[in-house]
């Protein structure tokens, strides 16, 4: 497991550096120099690779701790309703177009991912059933996801819709050092209480009734992973829009490499999270495109097909 973690580690330590270099313009002695490369380094490409670590690394230790709770390996941050409701509040700020103040589009993002929090505990939280959890996660996500497209169609102005949409996509373009403080203490925060829900979620693997008779109190960790999950999820959104499937493939790919518990799948999911949205980001930036590709949409074209072979893959194995 420490190895795992010292590869994933080291594989960052050399993606970031590179992520600095590449770019429409490198900056690298081999290429042609660039006009107030210092400053482009400093205040673009550095805070823009800090902002990809970090999502990536709470999309990656929510997806862990998902399908660990869950245990469902098909399980994604996105089930909670949480992301959607982030999504939404970030819809309304542009759609009500107090977007441009400073830093209201991620509080009012933040406000959506607390509101659905607060609505799916309130559903599920009296119960701590998974069926009943995974329900009501599954109608908040139903629910945004409604009034983000009914806020799409009432938009004042074309510009608005398009701003609506294209933020919705996901990116990390022109995100500044203030998203960096914005998302990194949330992450941190989040991260740090899904780990504590380790043990308990390693008790889960024997199922819900078995983890209750070990005692594992069932609502506080419900509690618990709807924090986590909240506030990992709830920062990416409101710095950088919807991105998917990364809590779910991070886990498949690191899961054979470990003991398979949750306790120790979350770490080496979120250090590899943090790797591949930082790679997908640099990717996007280096695509022979006349705009550049939004990192949405380029990680939904990787997660896509992977599904699909984990869905062909359960097939053949319960067949």
């Amino acid at each position: 497991m420490n190895r795992l973690n010292a590869v994933l580690l080291a594989a960052i330590g050399v993606a970031l550096p590179l992520s600095l270099l590449a770019g429409r313009a490198w900056i690298a002695p081999w290429a042609e120099p660039v006009p107030n490369a210092a400053i482009i380094l400093a205040e673009l490409r550095l805070p823009r690779g800090l902002l990809a670590l970090i999502i990536g690394a709470g999309l990656g230790g929510a997806g862990a701790a998902m399908q660990g709770y869950l245990r469902n390996p098909l399980a994604d941050p996105g089930l909670f309703g949480i992301a959607p409701g982030a999504a939404f509040g970030a819809v309304m700020a542009l759609f009500l177009g107090v977007a441009a103040i400073p830093l209201i589009l991620p509080l009012f993002a933040l406000a959506g991912a607390a509101g659905a929090m607060a609505l799916l505990a309130l559903i599920a939280g009296r119960t701590g059933g998974i069926a009943l959890f995974t329900l009501a996660g599954l109608m908040i996500a139903s629910l945004a996801g409604t009034l983000t497209s009914l806020a799409i169609s009432l938009s004042p102005n074309p510009f608005a819709m398009s701003e609506i949409v294209t933020w919705l996509m996901g990116a990390l373009t022109d995100r500044s050092w203030a998203d960096v403080w914005i998302a990194a203490p949330l992450t941190l925060a989040g991260l740090i209480v899904l780990a504590l829900c380790g043990r308990s979620l390693d008790a889960m693997m024997l199922g819900e009734q078995a983890a209750l008779s070990l005692g594992v109190q069932a609502r506080r960790l419900q509690w618990g992973i709807v924090a986590g999950v909240g506030l990992t999820i709830g920062a990416g959104v409101a710095v950088a829009g919807i991105i998917g499937f990364v809590g779910l493939m991070v886990p498949h790919l690191v899961r054979p490499f470990t003991d398979r518990r949750p306790s120790t799948l979350l770490v080496p999911s979120a250090l590899a999270g943090a790797l591949l949205v930082l790679v997908a980001d640099t990717a996007c930036r280096l695509a022979p495109m006349a705009s550049e590709l939004r990192l949405g949409i380029a990680l939904s074209l990787l997660g896509a097909p992977f599904f699909l072979a984990l869905l062909l893959r359960l097939r053949r194995e319960l067949a």
